[in-house]
């Protein structure tokens, strides 16, 4: 496909941006804030959303990681209009298959004086980082026939922006403003390494300008970077899109958060009990504030989100991840969920530590509902209804409700053969024979239901009271349990 070509493709007209990860693993929390922003910008502006697959840094990938970002995108409900996967008018979408277009682009800039070729012996991470005294690189100073001679003659090269030596650069960025850097601050970085591929510098440029996005939202330790793109950008005489850096994601006020130092990326979250809603919610207010009516507003749903999103309220300080304010975003939507589904949330859970086909676990899920704050949380809370732990005869004395072993073997001993007497266990019925005993008794109810509780969980706190539990149990396994209680105790 020649230049003319590939121009003639680019749309225009509306807004259009971009997620473009690298295949490198797994979905940190700044990668999913990054996919969340950018996706929030194009559908609020009823723009076009790209997935673009930047694998250029072959030494970085990691099989399967593609898979890893194909379904987080497709679970946080970010669907994208272009991509690999779904194609689009401006294909590939993967940088690697775009090999031989960014060859045609760096000469170009060759053309143009903006580029050299630099057949200097370089290390792969000197290539790669850019760092090396420009004013000790004699390729610089190549004319252009000489460097032709030496590319035909078969020498290894990469070819490297020219940055000026002279003058400034200043590019504006939606949440910092104009930044001016000196032009003498700016390396020679590398554009084509070797191997012909392209550096993400490059291809990002390349990438950004062949596919009409008009906003890039990126991390702000691309901020230095940015110079260097504007001048990739005047060299072609190209339109420059609207910047947009944001802050990182820290662990505390001094670390980023960071795969290495144990921080948990999207997929861990979801396997730590929380939910994909809750996720997003809570990773959208991680360096973004709702203005005028809504500034108060915490919780919001994805549509919600794409309505209220404006990227001026994008804010430059870094954003501390609390773990403690996330856990209080999935407590609230777990407690919001129809009862339907938090039982299917929550089923998988339960019977991690409830085998029993015959205890209900829709009943169960209804205790747990208002009492849970992470799904992992569960198989601790409820394991006791599959079997009744080894327990000390401590438990049974409580202070509030006037109890001891002694007065607990008391309240047994009746409240036995009050639930054996019931013909249709229900929770009505458990309820209907345990509080007129009381009653009867002449206890308050807690001394009555205390005891109980005990003995047929095995716990000082169980998710639901003594009927609750007696009722899923069922009869006989409340009444073995109950009798297993009154023979410790005597």
């Amino acid at each position: 496909m020649t230049l003319e070509e590939l121009e003639t493709r680019i749309p225009h007209g509306k807004i259009r941006t971009r997620f473009a990860p690298s295949p490198t693993g797994y979905m940190h929390v700044g990668n999913l804030r990054t996919a969340l922003y950018t996706w929030l910008i194009a559908r609020h502006g009823g723009g076009t959303f790209i997935l673009r697959i930047e694998d250029t840094d072959q030494n970085r990938l990691v099989e399967g990681a593609a898979d890893v970002i194909y379904r987080t995108l497709k679970e946080c409900g970010l669907n994208h209009d272009e991509g690999p996967d779904v194609g689009g008018p401006v294909g590939p979408y993967v940088q690697s298959e775009r090999r031989e277009l960014y060859g045609l682009y760096a000469n170009v800039l060759l053309d143009k004086g903006a580029a050299y070729r630099c057949f200097c012996e370089k290390c792969a991470s000197e290539e790669d980082s850019g760092e090396f005294d420009r004013e000790d690189d004699p390729c610089r100073n190549l004319s252009r026939a000489e460097s032709d001679a030496k590319a035909a003659a078969g020498e290894p090269y990469v070819i490297r922006q020219k940055i000026p030596r002279e003058g400034s650069t200043t590019f504006h960025d939606v949440s910092f403003g104009d930044i001016t850097v000196d032009n003498a601050e700016m390396d020679d970085q590398v554009l084509l390494k070797r191997d012909g591929l392209p550096t993400y510098n490059f291809a990002n440029v390349v990438d950004d300008h062949l596919m009409g996005i008009t906003h890039v939202v990126r991390g702000s330790e691309y901020l230095a970077s940015a110079p260097k793109y504007n001048l990739l950008y005047e060299a072609f005489g190209w339109e420059i899109p609207a910047y947009v850096h944001c802050s990182p994601v820290m662990r505390d006020a001094q670390h980023k958060m960071s795969k290495r130092n144990g921080d948990p990326s999207y997929e861990d979250l979801i396997a730590q009990g929380y939910l994909t809603q809750a996720v997003l919610n809570y990773v959208a207010l991680l360096g973004w504030s709702p203005r005028g009516e809504l500034a108060e507003k915490e919780f919001f749903t994805l549509e919600e989100l794409s309505d209220a999103f404006d990227i001026a309220g994008i804010s430059k300080s870094p954003a501390i991840f609390d773990m403690d304010k996330l856990t209080y975003f999935n407590a609230a939507y777990l407690r919001g969920m129809t009862p339907d589904a938090f039982v299917s949330v929550a089923e998988p859970y339960i019977r991690q530590a409830v085998k029993n086909p015959a205890i209900d676990a829709a009943q169960i899920a209804a205790l747990l509902q208002a009492r849970c704050e992470k799904l992992t949380d569960i198989p601790e809370k409820v394991d006791f209804f599959d079997a009744l732990p080894e327990y000390d005869i401590a438990l049974f004395t409580n202070k509030k409700s006037k109890t001891n072993p002694d007065v607990s073997k008391i309240m047994l001993e009746a409240a036995i053969p009050a639930l054996e007497s019931i013909a249709d266990w229900t929770f009505e019925s458990v309820h209907d024979a345990l509080f007129p005993l009381a009653a009867a008794l002449g206890v308050k109810n807690a001394t009555l239901l205390w005891p109980v509780r005990i003995a047929v969980s095995g716990k000082a706190v169980t998710p639901g009271g003594a009927v609750e539990i007696c009722h899923i149990l069922g009869k006989a396994e409340t009444l073995r349990r109950l009798r297993a209680g009154l023979a410790k105790l005597s």
